[in-house]
């Protein structure tokens, strides 16, 4: 692992507080596989093609030891069962998982919102929310057009300042809340938001979950065995 909190195989994005790749945001050490093909345009939009190169890095990160497997876009959530059916470790692709779980910890008058890097590609198809008075309940609010989508969809991708990340993520959530103001918690569906979510925690007062929390759920049962 590098010195910088950038390990082995990780090029980017640069290692940040909360960021995935940042080896302070685990308990544990993390090694990084790159899908081939998966860049970001890609990844949103959906492309069932992608399903063998996840399968592919998820085996290769297995073989180098890695107990959990878990990636660097929510919108990975179309190859969860793909890549859950091809290895032997917990598999977590997307901060979406929480959906189900979250919106039943709420009152029934409660709503969740899903804060999204593009909520153009993001559906209630992606939320694994079934019942439809649940549904009902999920609103979905998206950064599209702002600075981190269009510098994420460059090739190579170009790193957003953390203010610019926070100030689209705040628009975003205000926005939302002011045409629902009953909701109670928020889910964020980009990997880049964790940069942001203490700030948004303290300016909303909300209850927000993250990949990182996922991350630490996924994580908890090999912690406990080390």
């Amino acid at each position: 692992m590098l010195d910088e909190g950038m390990p082995p195989g990780c090029t980017w994005p640069p290692p940040r507080p909360r960021f995935m790749s940042n080896r302070g945001t685990h308990d544990l050490p993390i090694i990084c596989e790159t899908v081939d093909g998966a860049w970001a345009d890609v990844v949103i939009r959906g492309d069932s093609s992608l399903d063998l190169a996840c399968i592919a890095a998820a085996r290769r990160l297995v073989e180098r030891g890695a107990v959990a497997i878990i990636s660097n876009c929510g919108f990975f959530i179309r190859h969860q069962a793909a890549v859950t059916a091809s290895v032997n470790v917990p598999v977590a692709m997307s901060s979406l998982l929480l959906a189900p779980m979250l919106i039943r910890q709420l009152p029934r008058a409660a709503k969740l919102a899903v804060v999204t890097a593009d909520a153009t590609h993001c559906g209630a198809d992606l939320l694994g929310v079934a019942d439809p008075a649940d549904q009902a309940r999920v609103v979905i609010g998206g950064i599209e057009g702002g600075k981190l989508l269009r510098n994420a969809l460059m090739r190579p991708p170009i790193l957003t300042d953390v203010t610019d990340i926070e100030t689209e993520v705040a628009a975003c959530v205000a926005q939302l809340r002011a045409a629902n103001p009953e909701i109670a918690a928020l889910l964020f569906e980009c990997t880049a938001f964790p940069l942001v979510t203490l700030a948004i925690r303290r300016s909303t007062g909300l209850p927000i979950y993250d990949v990182t929390d996922l991350c630490r759920l996924t994580l908890a049962w090999a912690d406990r065995v080390q």
